[in-house]
C-alpha cells in the first residue's frame, strides 16, 4: 500500500507541473498575440518631403497608434530632380500610407508604386488648380500659398479618413485646428501685402507663382527656371534689361540655394535683396511652415513698403 500511494504521489504531482506548464505556455502564447495585435494595429505614414511632413506631422499629432516618418532628408528642399535610394524604398516597404505632394513634384512616385503594390498613396494637391509654366508643364509648388496650404490639409485629412478610419474623428479635429492657424495668419498676411507700395518683384526661381497669385504680386522676372542651373549671360542681361524698364525696387532669394545670380543683378541695377523661404526646410516640428511664413511676412513689409 505504501509503494501504491508513493506511485501514486508521484504521478500526481508530474500531472500537476505538466499542467503548470502548458499554463504558462499559453500564458506565453496569449502575450505574444496581444504583443503582435498592437504592433499590426500602428498605422505607419510616410511623407515624400518637407512641406508634406509638416501638414501630416499637424494632422496626426498626438494619435496614438499612428507613426509618421519622412522619406527624403529635410535639407533635400524640392524634389525636382531628386533620385530614389534602396534606403527610400526600404522605410516606404515598412509604411502602409504615403502622403505625396502631387502636381508633378515626385517624379517617382510610378516607381514606388510599381514595386510596393499596397502601399496607399494619398495626393496632398488633388483638386487644387494648378498654374502651368513657360514649358507647358504645370507648377508643383501649390503648399507656398497659405490657401493651397489648407486645401492640401483637408485633402490628406479627407483621404486618411477614408483609409483609416479608426482615427478619423482624430484626423479631423487636428485638421480643423491647424486649418485654423493657417487662415488667421492668411488675413495678417493680406493686411501686410494687400496695400503694400511696390507689387513688382523678382524671385529666384519658380516657387511663388501660387504665393503671387494669393497676394497679388507681380512675377516680373525669374532668375532660375530650374535651381541649381546657372542663368547664362543673356538671361542675365534679359533680367536687368526687364527691372530697369520695370522700375522694380527689389529681388528675393532663397535661404536654400545659393545668391550669387542674384548678387550680379543687384551690382547691375542697384535693386534691393532679399530673402524669401519657399519652406522646403526647416525645422521638423509643427508650427514650422506657421515660422517660416510669419518671417516672409515681415521682409515682406520691409521689402514692398518705400517707408519701411
Amino acid at each position: 500500500m505504501r509503494e501504491i500511494g508513493n506511485g501514486f504521489i508521484s504521478k500526481f504531482l508530474i500531472l500537476l507541473f505538466m499542467i503548470s506548464f502548458l499554463s504558462a505556455c499559453a500564458s506565453q502564447t496569449v502575450s505574444n498575440e496581444k504583443e503582435k495585435t498592437t504592433v499590426s494595429d500602428t498605422v505607419n505614414l510616410a511623407t515624400t518631403f518637407y512641406p508634406m511632413y509638416i501638414e501630416a506631422l499637424n494632422i496626426t499629432k498626438d494619435i496614438p497608434g499612428v507613426k509618421l516618418i519622412n522619406m527624403a532628408p529635410p535639407t533635400t528642399g524640392c524634389l525636382h530632380d531628386y533620385q530614389l535610394t534602396p534606403e527610400d524604398l526600404k522605410k516606404m516597404s515598412e509604411v502602409d500610407i504615403l502622403i505625396i505632394n502631387g502636381a508633378g513634384m515626385e517624379t517617382f512616385t510610378d516607381k514606388i508604386v510599381s514595386q510596393l503594390t499596397e502601399l496607399k498613396i494619398i495626393d496632398a494637391s488633388r483638386d487644387i488648380p494648378l498654374i502651368k509654366g513657360e514649358e507647358d508643364e504645370y507648377n508643383p509648388h501649390v503648399w507656398v500659398s497659405i490657401t493651397n496650404a489648407i486645401k492640401q490639409v483637408k485633402n490628406i485629412e479627407e483621404q486618411l479618413a477614408i483609409l483609416d478610419p479608426d482615427h478619423a474623428v482624430h484626423y479631423a479635429a487636428n485638421a480643423e485646428a491647424y486649418a485654423a492657424k493657417l487662415a488667421d495668419l492668411r488675413v495678417r498676411m493680406h493686411q501686410v501685402i494687400d496695400n503694400a507700395d511696390r507689387k513688382d518683384i523678382v524671385t529666384f526661381h519658380e516657387a511663388f507663382p501660387y504665393f503671387a497669385q494669393e497676394f497679388n504680386l507681380n512675377i516680373i522676372a525669374v532668375i532660375e527656371r530650374d535651381p541649381g542651373s546657372e542663368p547664362s549671360a543673356a538671361d542675365l542681361s534679359e533680367t536687368v534689361k526687364t527691372i530697369n524698364e520695370t522700375g522694380t525696387k527689389v529681388v528675393f532669394t532663397e535661404p536654400q540655394y545659393p545668391a550669387k545670380s542674384a548678387e550680379t543683378i543687384v551690382r547691375e541695377t542697384g535693386i534691393e535683396l532679399y530673402i524669401l523661404d519657399p519652406a522646403v526646410t526647416g525645422e521638423m516640428e509643427p508650427d514650422a511652415y506657421l515660422n517660416i511664413m510669419e518671417k516672409n511676412m515681415d521682409i515682406l513689409r520691409k521689402a514692398l513698403n518705400q517707408n519701411e
